[in-house]
This record gives C-alpha cells, structure tokens and sequence, in this order.
C-alpha cells in the first residue's frame, strides 16, 4: 500500500537544524519511500492533501509510565516522597492487569492526539501494555519495572519481562529493554545480575537516576557514592542505557554519562511539579550527553502531551541560565525526535527516506499557528498539541482528521471510570 502526503510544508533534518519547505512525502509499507520523487513502481492507495498541514516526525515520549493515567489529579502537591510512597505505591498495589491496560490505552489515546508517535515506558504488567499499543498503533519501548536486592536469575518480574518480550516479537512495532526501577529499589547485586542479563540477550536498560535530592544524600549516606557512580560501578552502563531525570549529577557525574554513552531523559513538568528541581541539560548537552525528553507518568505531569513537555523544555532553562540562547527551539525539537530516537536504537525520529513512516500532520489553519512565521519555533512555542489532525504510524493512518481510528474511545472512558470507582480515586 502507498500513500502520498501531496504539498504539504514539511520539517526535514538538515545538521543539527531543521529546514522547512513545501514536499511531497511518498510513503510505501511501514516507510518513507520517497520524498518529492516517487519511488519506482509507486502507487497511492491513499493521498492526503498536504497543502493546509505541517508535516513533522511524529515526537517520542521516551520516558513515561501510562498505565498511571487513571491516578492525574490524585496525589498532587506532595513531597516525592510522600506523592511517590504514601499515595502512589498504594494505589498500585490494589491494581489488577486490566487496570494497566485500559490505563495505558488511555494515556496512549492522548498521547496520539497530541502528535506522540512511539513512547518509551516502565510498566507493571508489560503484557497488558503490549496489548493496548498492539491495538492503538503507537510504536513502543517497554521496560517492565523491575527491583530485588538479591542476584537471582528466577526474579518473577525479569521472567515477565523475558515472556513479553517473547510473545510480541511479532509486533515491528514493539521494542523491549530491561527497566531496574532506580538505584534506591535495586541493590548492587540485583543490578549486577540486570546487567548481567542485559550483555547477554544484548538488550538495552531504562532505568531513573538522580531524581531527587533526597536520594542522592541518602545514596551518599548509605554507599558513600552518587547515585551515577552507584549505577556505574554495577555494569549496568556496559549494555545502551537510558537514565531518566538526572536532576542531581554534578560535574564528575556528567563525565560518566558521558564517557558510558548513557542518553538521559529530561522531564520538566514532573520535576517541577514534585520540587525535585531542573535537569542541567545545558550542561549536558555541553559535555556530549545525548539528551532526550519525557513526560513522565500522568500521576506526576498530570498529562501526557509532549507539546507541553517541548514549551517547558525550551523556556525553563532560558530562565534557570539567565541566557535566551539557552535550549533553542531547534534543540528542544530535537530531543524530543531525533535523540529520542538515537537513545532508542530505533530507525524513526525524521522525516528521511528510509525511517519510519511515523509522521504527524498539523492544522496549519489553528490559530495557535497563525502566522506561521518561523515553523520550529512554533512547534516549541506556539503548539499545544490541539493543532494535530492526521497521524500514521509505521505507514498506517490511525487518526484523520481528528477522528482517531484504532480505539473505541467511549468504551475506553467508560473502563477507566469503572476502575476509579473501584480503586475510590
């Protein structure tokens, strides 16, 4: 099947830049094919009239929990760790499998809406969030959250990880790494046998470093080292590791990531909203760190719209550094496609013949948009996700204009207030 994205005002690579113009996008199976020239043989099964609409590499949530959509708007206002503890912890242990499902449905649906392509998570029941991404469309890089004390192989939690992994090789569109949750709920030897276990099925880890300042005083009382050093010392960066957060990493701490080759996710919104304070990305990016962007789980953010999450990126640091020329458009842009993509070993992220057809459409005709005088800095500046109106997703139309094709969405909200009333949020 083909399809032709005919005129429409594209956002392509060029460097570390992007340059915009009026193209014509040939999409052939699961790919890009062509771009203003046809490939060979092509046939448009399907066009869309691109004349009215900014093509863009679908964004890459790469770090996010969303089965925790059902819990927005239930812990907020606490410290970390009495939002994380006291409120969240119990939450999820009165969860069954299916919650997780129509959870991460849920924050899938929105995600879609708002121009997310593929999304990077640490779930409980990976199986289940396996399911609802088979059934959306959305590309994914699950992490089934994993944590022990103990080097032990018959771990249930690796072996759910392992099953899913398993039973979903099928699925181009579903990727699978090792997610040992942090390095306050995995002790040294659980994380030697994580990594251990990675170096041999030559998987890839996620895994959260550095998020408060309450963990890297208790790391340094506990193991007289930083949480990096701690995480280093294990193996765990001898197999492509993503590190979300990295709020607390001084300067011998960057010089690791940097060394190991760790791409970190940044995740304003969250860190803000729990006080944890903000990710040195400007020195990160500095000192060759590959960095990406996140949202975080809906319990944290409260939301899952990485427009959101790419305004917040681009702004804060402005502010933090006392500098405009600190984290540009073009740099918040990118983290939330191309390194994104980079960090997840995965052939998407740009609007290149040969990735992947993951590509979203925005209303030029918002007026949000209007006028569109630069299209980058719009996209960081101006946009707010509502803009999106046609989205593919590996070759495959799963929204148009506006309609979105792969869920039922009314039976999709009637689940989670079901599950609310259950778990009386």
């Amino acid at each position: 099947m083909g399809i032709l994205v005919s005129g429409a005002l594209a956002v392509l690579p060029d460097h570390d830049a992007h340059a915009v113009g009026r193209h014509d996008l040939y999409l052939e199976g699961p790919v890009i094919a062509g771009i203003d020239e046809a490939p060979e043989g092509f046939v448009a099964t399907e066009t869309i009239d691109g004349s009215r609409r900014l093509a863009i590499p679908g964004l890459i949530n790469a770090h996010t929990h969303t089965y925790m959509s059902m819990m927005r708007n239930v812990a907020d206002d606490l410290s970390f760790a009495d939002w994380l503890f006291g409120a969240i912890v119990p939450i999820e242990d009165r969860l069954v499998p299916e919650d997780a499902y129509w959870g991460s449905l849920l924050s899938q649906v929105e995600m879609i809406r708002s121009g997310t392509t593929c999304f990077s998570d640490m779930p409980m029941f990976v199986d289940q969030i396996a399911r609802a991404a088979r059934e959306s469309g959305i590309r994914a890089v699950l992490a089934r959250g994993l944590q022990g004390e103990e080097y032990d192989r018959n771990d249930f939690r690796l072996a759910e990880a392992m099953d899913a992994r398993r039973e979903n090789a099928d699925c181009d569109r579903l990727t699978f790494l090792l997610g040992p949750h942090a390095p306050y709920t995995c002790g040294p030897d659980y994380l030697r046998m994580i990594a251990d276990v990675a170096r041999e099925e030559g998987m890839g880890i996620h895994i959260h470093i550095a998020e408060s300042e309450t963990e890297s005083v208790n790391m340094w009382k506990d193991h007289h080292c930083t949480p990096v050093e701690y995480v280093r010392d294990t193996g765990i960066f001898e197999s492509p590791t993503i590190a979300a957060h990295c709020v607390r990493v001084n300067e011998s701490d960057r010089a690791i990531l940097a060394e190991n080759g760790v791409s970190v996710v940044t995740n304003p919104a969250s860190n803000m909203k729990l006080g944890n304070g903000f990710a040195p990305v400007p020195e990160m990016v500095k000192e060759g760190i590959n960095v990406c962007l996140g949202t975080d789980g809906a319990a944290s953010n409260n939301a899952q719209n990485m427009f959101r999450e790419l305004g917040l990126l681009a702004l804060i640091h402005k502010g933090t550094h006392d500098t405009p020329q600190c984290v540009s458009a073009d740099d918040a842009f990118r983290m939330a496609t191309r390194n994104a993509a980079a960090a997840l070993s995965l052939p998407t992220g740009s609007l290149e013949v040969g990735k992947k057809a993951d590509i979203v459409l925005l209303d030029l005709d918002a007026p949000s948009l209007t006028p569109l005088n630069d299209a980058v800095s719009a996209l960081a500046y101006s946009a707010n996700g509502s803009e999106v109106a046609d989205v593919i997703i590996d070759g495959a139309v799963v929204m148009r204009n506006r309609e979105l094709l792969t869920v039922d969405e009314e039976r999709m909200r009637f689940e989670i207030a079901r599950i609310c009333g259950r778990l009386g949020l």
